[in-house]
């Protein structure tokens, strides 16, 4: 299997069916899990800087000379979004020094507001996804991700704020 294949579908997550982007999501979240866990926010920042760049890259490579530019098994861009959306809770965790655990309704609110924003594709996820090239793939996740990050600030400041004062 080419290398670009392996990056796009993330080790081939993305061929499991129905609704391979959930499938990538979830598979996203688990590695974000992961790389929080080994290095906190930073390797996870760190890896989601390289897993941009490699996932257009590898988006380009799988999409060259093909109609679809958003093949449904391509799910790396999924893996990027949920890694932004899942960002506050990292840095949640770390700053006041709780697992992950603790703040379960953080990634809850992460995964369920990143496939909301992925699926529904409002506003500028759907301008970037109508690019229609390797960029808007990944772009639309992006915008999706940091929406999602926003939701779930809110959602906990709503909670810390409000629902525990």
């Amino acid at each position: 299997m080419k290398t670009s294949h392996l990056i796009a579908t993330v080790g081939g997550t993305g061929h499991l069916k129905p609704a391979s982007g959930t499938w990538g999501s979830a598979a996203g979240l688990l590695l974000a899990w992961g790389l929080h866990a080994l290095g906190g926010p930073a390797l996870l920042i760190a890896a989601l800087v390289f897993v941009w760049f490699a996932g257009l890259w590898a988006v380009k490579a799988e999409t060259l000379g093909k109609a679809n530019h958003d093949p449904s098994e391509i799910v790396v861009d999924e893996v990027v979004g949920i890694w932004i959306a899942f960002l506050p809770v990292s840095i949640g965790a770390a700053h006041v020094g709780a697992p992950l655990t603790a703040l379960w309704p953080g990634w809850v609110a992460a995964f369920l507001g990143f496939r909301l924003f992925d699926i529904w594709k409002p506003w500028l996820v759907g301008r970037a996804d109508r690019r229609n090239d390797a960029l808007g793939v990944m772009l639309d996740d992006v915008i999706a991700g940091i929406f999602t990050a926003v939701l779930v600030i809110a959602l906990a400041a709503f909670s810390h704020l409000v629902l525990m004062a």
